[in-house]
């Protein structure tokens, strides 16, 4: 429903990864190396698919990735998300590049919205948003650590995604076939702003000046762990690394004061060779022990997905691409159909396997099938 209703230049963003995008394939596929060990003759009549993380209890083991720019594929889609989630109680990762700002998430969802940031070349400017991430209440930050240098995306590339837009005829042709969103686009003021940057830019500046600083500003390629260290002692509540995939840095996350971290390889976007986050899982896992949160994402696309993940060891899953699709297609209701469905996934999976809580999951529960 969302390839029917964007131009093929806007879906291709979402849908695609980078260079020859084997990561971005490797992302789902490597989840059906594992089977699911079932066991029989078990009381599953009541069946408890919540988690208790970073002291909140929430009803599902999913939440929402981080993603930028969303409003250019559906006016208000940041604040959809966060709607959605905030209805179904699971977490919401607002992401700094969002269109709407961090302060408006957290009135739409107060007990829901964390907070994604890029470290900036600028640092007076990572530690503004972490300022303000605090003063709006917000208790869960997350520092994004694997975008060191910008890539190729090839897909863009040869759509012409480019900054500033330069409307060739064939891009002409086929908004042509999608005029709901070239209606809404135009509608709307054309390219969104990035919201949560523009206090950085100078005083009414248009979005393409924004997007300017923005891109003065990120990839930062001097980012250390000694800045990572910094942003540890500014922040007062919990802290996760986004972006982890090699046991060395999960150990040196938590010693540094990591709360948690998030396994991922970006959603395929970043480094096209890169393993699968599922794949660290278990090694990650050993390297900080048990106490400390590990949350993944990239290739989640089932209820078995986030089983599999919890028997490796992971806490909660997060995934952004279906809840994309998802606003696009019906807005809030699209979002809270794309969880519904993960969610009557994970309840019948538990029944099927003889486990009543997600939160016993474990190794026992799961074959690799090689």
């Amino acid at each position: 429903m969302a390839r029917s209703r964007l131009p093929r230049i806007a879906f291709d963003f979402v849908d695609g990864g980078v260079d020859g995008e084997e990561g971005l394939g490797w992302n789902a596929q490597v989840f059906r190396k594992y089977s699911l060990l079932p066991r029989y003759c078990m009381d599953v009549s009541k069946r408890d698919q919540s988690v208790t993380l970073f002291g909140h209890s929430y009803s599902s083991p999913f939440g929402i990735c981080p993603m930028g720019i969303l409003g250019l594929f559906r006016h208000g889609t940041d604040l959809m998300l966060a709607e959605a989630a905030a209805a179904a109680n699971v977490p919401y990762v607002m992401s700094s590049t969002s269109n709407a700002s961090l302060e408006e998430a957290v009135k739409v969802a107060p007990n829901n919205t964390w907070f994604q940031i890029y470290t900036t070349r600028d640092e007076t400017i990572s530690f503004d948003l972490i300022r303000r991430a605090r003063e709006a209440g917000i208790q869960n930050l997350l520092i994004t650590v694997d975008v060191p240098v910008s890539v190729r995306r090839e897909r863009n590339m040869r759509n012409g995604f480019s900054r500033p837009l330069r409307v060739t005829p064939r891009i002409a042709l086929e908004s042509i076939a999608h005029p709901g969103w070239v209606y809404s686009y135009f509608k709307n003021g054309g390219l969104p702003l990035m919201a949560n940057f523009a206090p950085y830019a100078k005083p009414g500046a248009t979005a393409d000046e924004v997007a300017d600083v923005y891109s003065t500003q990120i990839p930062n390629s001097g980012q250390t762990w000694s800045l990572v260290e910094n942003i540890r002692k500014a922040w007062p509540h919990n802290l996760i690394i986004k972006g982890i995939l090699h046991p060395d840095d999960a150990a040196r996350a938590v010693g540094l004061g990591a709360n948690g971290l998030l396994v991922s390889n970006h959603g395929g976007r970043q480094l096209d060779r890169a393993p699968a986050p599922i794949e660290m899982l278990a090694e990650i896992r050993a390297a900080v022990g048990d106490e400390i949160p590990l949350l993944v994402d990239s290739g989640i696309r089932r209820g078995a997905d986030i089983i599999i993940a919890r028997c490796l060891g992971a806490t909660m899953g997060l995934f952004g691409r279906p809840a994309v699709f998802g606003a696009v297609a019906g807005g809030v209701a699209g979002v809270s159909k794309v969880m519904s469905i993960l969610r009557a996934q994970i309840d019948t999976n538990l029944g099927q396997m003889g486990c009543s809580r997600f939160e016993d999951l474990g190794i026992q529960f799961l074959r690799d099938r090689r």
